[in-house]
């Protein structure tokens, strides 16, 4: 096998197109999935990959420049043997051909042409592979301003009337730029990154808008495709890289319209549905993980929506967007894996936006805290979703147990003896430890926090005022009696084993 590299590196050298296209269609089949390990093989193969990237600087058929493409991408996926990959010439090179050079333009025949089309999208992919796979290719795609290039590839895609071939590559390589790279993140947000992509969701779920900042929705449209919910998906992951930042700070009056036509947008997307269920769930997620970046004061717009017979709604305001997030976290909790990354944005969104709109608050502890019926169990041991959370409230990870926490704390209006309630004096002393509550009364800070929350009460059901007196505030609910321990004892015995217990006391406080 490795002669056989070797007499194909050989040809390539030569020049000769037809035997190299032959054996390079042969390697691609046998060695798209293997790759190895051995110190010999990963020079060999670095020297097949430098020798391809001289020999696609030359006049190749179009044929026999994609298969060399081809076999370059498969060369990509193994770090170590990149070699002449990470170079500036070779990113360059995968730049011009893929159509994403600085100031490069791109003529009618070569959009129309198929063999070039399919060039520019394995060039891409091979950009993809390398920028992920070395740090080296990430700090020269910066330098030598790619990002430029493929900026002005993917806005003229948008404003395009034909698809675009390899459009969605193009979005995968904006996402891994900004990703691994922070100046290219501020660069893509001062280039109006944040409104074109904007623009970009809108185009690709054909938006239409209706008063404000409602999208109308039609029950009639199919649901999206999974090529479509790609291109949706790698555009907010972008969106995310650039709108981070914006979390808590307070935008001038120009960043606040931007950000509330986009939470608009977002809405949209989170009402959306899916040919498949994962691809849905993904997409529900990165849509979650932006609305818990963007300033709190814009995202008035999820609820600013018409109320139809179909709505969801609480006093008179839509809460399509409230449930949808609910039913998106439900399915989280059921799932249990990497709570940390899956969970806690939909935690931290559903909690600070609780704190600033009532009807969220009270619709969701309608959902989440109903009042309380049967106390014969304990909190954690409910299969409801108040029983998840406050399973979660005990977890090893200090952000989830916080996230839980603070969600139903904020439910009960930061009132201590309503979350003691719900949730169990032990559950419970986590948060009320860090907030320093445990002795039960709020330090002039809480008071003023207080003071934001509405003073609806807290109605107790007939059979939580029946069994209140007998509920262990510790566990959270009614323990069997037990038996006294001692009964039978003579009075000499009840005062020695009183002693015994003093004197345990008294060690234990030394």
């Amino acid at each position: 096998m490795l002669s056989d590299m070797e007499r194909l590196i050989e040809l390539i050298v030569q020049g000769d197109q037809d035997s190299v296209q032959f054996l390079l269609d042969s390697y691609n089949t046998q060695h798209a999935q293997c790759f190895f390990f051995n110190t010999e093989a990963q020079e060999r193969k670095k020297r097949l990959a430098s020798a391809l990237l001289s020999f696609i600087n030359a006049q190749l058929q179009p044929a026999v420049l994609r298969v060399c493409l081809h076999t370059l991408r498969i060369l990509s996926r193994d770090r170590r043997a990149l070699g002449s990959m990470v170079t500036d010439g070779a990113l360059f090179t995968l730049a011009h051909l893929g159509g994403i050079s600085p100031q490069q333009e791109n003529s009618e025949e070569e959009e129309k042409e198929e063999d070039g089309e399919a060039c520019k999208k394995e060039a891409i992919k091979i950009l993809c592979n390398v920028i992920y796979n070395s740090p080296r290719a990430q700090e020269r795609a910066s330098k030598l301003r790619l990002l430029q290039g493929l900026w002005g590839s993917v806005k003229q895609g948008l404003c395009s009337s034909v698809p675009c071939s390899g459009h969605f590559y193009k979005l995968r390589l904006l996402f891994l730029l900004t990703a691994l790279r922070p100046e290219l993140r501020l660069q893509l947000q001062q280039e109006r990154g944040v409104s074109v992509l904007t623009k970009a969701l809108e185009q690709c779920l054909a938006v239409s808008w209706g008063e404000g900042h409602e999208v109308l929705s039609d029950s009639t449209t199919p649901p999206i495709s999974m090529a479509m919910s790609q291109d949706v998906i790698e555009i907010l992951k972008t969106l995310f890289n650039i709108t981070h930042m914006s979390h808590r700070q307070e935008p001038d009056e120009e960043d606040a319209a931007l950000y509330r036509h986009l939470a608009a947008v977002l809405r949209h997307c989170l009402l959306l549905s899916c040919d498949a269920e994962d691809r849905l769930e993904e997409l529900q997620g990165h849509t979650v993980n932006i609305l818990s970046a963007l300033p709190l004061t814009c995202l008035d717009v999820l609820l600013s929506v018409c109320v139809d017979q179909a709505s969801h709604q609480w006093e008179g305001v839509n809460m399509d967007c409230v449930h949808a997030l609910l039913q998106f976290m439900d399915r989280r909790l059921n799932r249990g894996q990497r709570l940390k990354e899956r969970l806690t944005p939909v935690l931290n969104l559903l909690t600070e936006s609780s704190r600033v709109h009532r009807e969220t608050r009270h619709y969701l502890r309608q959902k989440i805290l109903p009042p309380l019926r049967d106390v014969a169990i304990r909190p954690e041991q409910d299969t409801t979703v108040r029983g998840q959370l406050v399973r979660l409230m005990t977890h090893v990870d200090t952000d989830v147990k916080h996230c839980a926490a603070e969600l139903l704390f904020v439910l009960c209006k930061e009132n201590v003896s309503r979350f003691v309630k719900y949730t169990g004096y032990g559950n419970a002393a986590g948060l009320l430890a860090a907030r320093g509550l445990l002795h039960g009364r709020r330090n002039s800070g809480d008071r003023q926090s207080s003071s934001h929350y509405s003073s609806d009460s807290d109605s107790d059901t007939e059979e939580y005022r029946e069994a209140k007196a007998r509920i262990n505030l510790v566990t959270g609910r009614v323990e069997a009696e037990q038996p006294d321990p001692m009964e039978g004892m003579t009075e000499e015995e009840k005062e020695a084993e009183a002693c015994r217990l003093i004197s345990m006391i008294n060690r234990l406080s030394q």
